[in-house]
């Protein structure tokens, strides 16, 4: 997600802010929004992925991914 779209996020938050959004507005943001959280969510995958548990005994072991929860 590059700058021009996080500032897309803010500017429609600042209009609805003023005013009601329009329906094309409420999309884009919703479609911005999405977009934003899949980029988040892809960068703590990528950062998770590189972590390792050490145990007690001295092994160590990858993180395992775990089932996601529906919010």
């Amino acid at each position: 997600m590059d700058k021009q779209q996080l500032a897309r996020i803010s500017e429609l938050t600042r209009i609805s802010r003023e005013r009601e959004l329009t329906a094309a507005e409420q999309e884009e943001r919703q479609r911005l929004r999405e977009a934003y959280i899949a980029a988040i969510r892809a960068d703590m995958t990528a950062t998770l992925s590189n972590v390792s548990i050490a145990e007690p005994d001295g092994t160590v072991h990858p993180l395992q991914p775990q089932p996601r929860t529906k919010q």
